[in-house]
């Protein structure tokens, strides 16, 4: 069989894949025209088929049109088997018609499925963007009626899951007290100094009385016990985690959990915020739902009384595609995914961020307070994971009601390109950039992210969320981008600030044309474009730049103690910027809160200095462009 071939282009700001060139077989291979209805521009030239996938093929048949196969695996094991990668001259694609493939195991690809002479590897939707559709979740049906407008079913499942999705949106685990609305967390509880012993303490939160109430079955001591979701420091609101509950003592007013927090759960400021979620006590109302794992029951509470035309979907995965290569000499490169759906994944059993200690990693690294700043490692994944790649390219995808985070680039990866893709209510970040442990090898940079349009993140992790999340690592482009909607950072890029810059990979980043609104809604000491440890000592030359940057309506839910958020806040170390044509509005402090050391950036045409001339705003460049190939939210 001869391979479908498209001779790459250079990717630029809102370009899409490049443009074919090349077909040995009749246009019609193609669905009646060069590429397939809404596919990327482009016309091909003789001398290039492609293999075919249908969510009704056959992994017995041939892979053509007609008959095609039914699995992404089965064609990635057949260009494995038949090294049709190895020697490209031109890309090799494989088509994937309209519909729903059903994922019940992460799809993975590795060094072994890479592009090669430069050419791609490319599994596209064949239909356009968004119609092949992978389906992260199995739908729960056998509803019948519990009590008080509550429905319960059957789950025959191996192991639980940690989000629902129902009625096309999230379903809410039920909680205590309950959402004020599906757009807000609040509102929240206040921990207490329950032993002024204990104000340090991580793993013991105090309570007023009857703000948890005895009658409750909150399964203390089982292995599936209620829990807390807590913005731990006291005051300070900067993470959140999700921890279970491992006993509760209503005489001194406190519950132990399982797992330490983040911070305390007091500080100057007074107690942390935080809710109590997972019993079927708390099931009250409508959109929420429980899992009773042990008894293999799930429990949902419909808006409109009945759960007929109800759809209710659990999860059945984590990451619906991994990307890694075996080591940083071994990448997986020049592989595109384009025009995918990817939808319905899941949670995790319990959340914290970052080890709670210098060194707490276990291994020996040249700067253990990072230990601090990182994800842990069971965290470290998305809905798309990379890992170990050069040149991938992840286009036109729509990614949508996620347990965790979008898109992972995890530790060495390099020449990335996200590009004009929807990414929409996120478990937490959108794109998020790891790039490992300062002063032990630059191998995270030269990424683009461009014409993606990110909305609603952080629904289960508002802290520390963030539509763009870049973590040291340098010489990266974000453009022509929106982000809405979120408790904290639509832009966060960071690194350490005791990190000296030699072995700080944070800088050169460049951002530019890109709107961000109605973040900030739920944290403090933050704003929607935020830096931190990025240039620690002088000299602050600005090797990074802020260029056409809107931010707009940055206000936090009055339960909110912290310092209200501000526009751009350049945290400690939050140095070596370049901001030029940057307007900030409506926000509830300062447009602009800069280091303590004093200025260490540069500014022209920003709206907090006098002088700003609104005229040189390029309004009609800022955000998403005309090309992108979704509807707007």
């Amino acid at each position: 069989m001869s391979l479908s071939c498209h001779r790459s282009l250079r990717w630029g700001s809102g370009l899409i894949i490049g443009l074919a060139v090349g077909l040995l077989v009749p246009a019609a291979v193609f669905g009646g025209s060069a590429l397939g209805a809404g596919a990327a521009p482009g016309a091909h030239q003789a001398g290039c088929t492609s293999f075919w996938v249908s969510p009704d093929g056959n992994d017995s048949a041939i892979g053509t049109q007609a008959k095609p196969w039914r699995t992404v695996e089965h064609a990635r094991d057949t260009i494995r088997a038949r090294n049709l990668n190895k020697h490209l001259s031109c890309d090799l694609v494989v088509n994937l018609k309209a519909g729903t493939y059903k994922v019940d195991k992460t799809i993975t690809f590795d060094d072994r499925d890479s592009g090669s002479n430069g050419q791609q590897v490319v599994y596209r939707s064949a239909d356009g963007p968004g119609k092949a559709v992978f389906e992260g979740a199995t739908e729960v049906t056998g509803w019948t009626p519990y009590k008080d407008g509550i429905f319960k079913a059957p789950v025959d499942v191996d192991q639980p899951f940690y989000t629902v999705y129902a009625e096309g949106q999230r379903a809410t685990t039920a909680r205590y007290p309950n959402r004020r609305s599906d757009e807000e967390w609040a509102p929240y509880l206040r921990s207490i100094l329950f032993d002024p012993t204990k104000e340090a303490v991580r793993d013991q939160i105090g309570f007023n009385a009857g703000d948890i109430d005895p009658a409750w079955d909150l399964r203390l001591g089982t292995s599936w016990p209620a829990q807390v979701t807590v913005w731990s420091g006291g005051s300070w609101s900067w993470f959140t985690d999700t921890v279970p509950m491992l006993d509760i003592n209503f005489t001194k007013r406190r519950t132990t959990l399982v797992y330490p927090a983040r911070y305390g759960f007091i500080n100057s400021g007074g107690g942390s915020r935080y809710f109590v979620q997972n019993s079927l006590s708390l099931l009250d109302q409508a959109g929420e739902y429980y899992l009773d794992y042990p008894a293999k029951q799930l429990y949902y509470k419909p808006a409109g009384g009945t759960m007929d035309g109800v759809e209710v979907l659990r999860p059945t995965v984590t990451q619906v595609f991994t990307l890694t290569g075996a080591s940083t000499s071994r990448r997986v490169e020049n592989l595109t995914l384009d025009g995918l759906a990817i939808q319905h994944t899941d949670f995790m059993d319990w959340y914290r961020y970052g080890w709670n200690g210098t060194g707490d990693s276990g291994f020996k690294h040249k700067y253990p307070k990072y230990d601090t700043q990182i994800e842990l490692p069971r965290n470290r994944w998305g809905a798309i994971t990379l890992t170990n790649t050069r040149g991938v390219r992840l286009t036109r995808l729509h990614i949508q009601q996620t347990g965790f985070t979008a898109i992972e680039l995890l530790f060495a990866n390099e020449r990335t390109t996200v590009s004009d893709s929807l990414l929409e209510h996120l478990g937490n970040d959108g794109i998020k950039v790891e790039g490992g442990w300062p002063g032990e090898g630059d191998l995270a940079h030269d990424n683009t992210f461009t014409n993606n349009y990110i909305h609603h993140v952080g629904e289960l992790v508002p802290g520390d969320s963030a539509g763009v999340e870049i973590m040291n690592s340098g010489r990266n482009e974000i453009s022509h981008t929106v982000v809405e909607h979120g408790a904290r950072y639509g832009i966060s890029i960071e690194s350490r600030p005791e990190i000296p810059n030699a072995d700080n990979y944070t800088g050169g980043n460049q951002v530019h044309h890109v709107r961000l609104s109605h973040l900030a809604k739920d944290s403090g000491d933050t704003g929607p474009f935020y830096a931190y440890g990025v240039r620690n000592q002088p000299p602050y030359t600005p090797d990074a730049a802020v260029s056409q940057l809107i931010i707009d309506d940055a206000h936090a839910d009055p339960s909110m103690p912290d310092s209200k958020p501000y526009g751009v806040h350049m945290d400690f170390g939050g140095c070596g910027f370049a901001f030029s044509d940057v307007k900030v509005t409506n926000t509830e402090s300062d447009p602009y809160h800069g280091p303590s050391a004093g200025p260490c950036s540069t500014f022209a045409n920003v709206s907090w200095e006098a002088g700003f001339d609104d005229s040189r705003m390029q309004y009609d460049r800022i955000g998403v462009l005309p090309s992108f190939p979704y509807e707007k939210p």
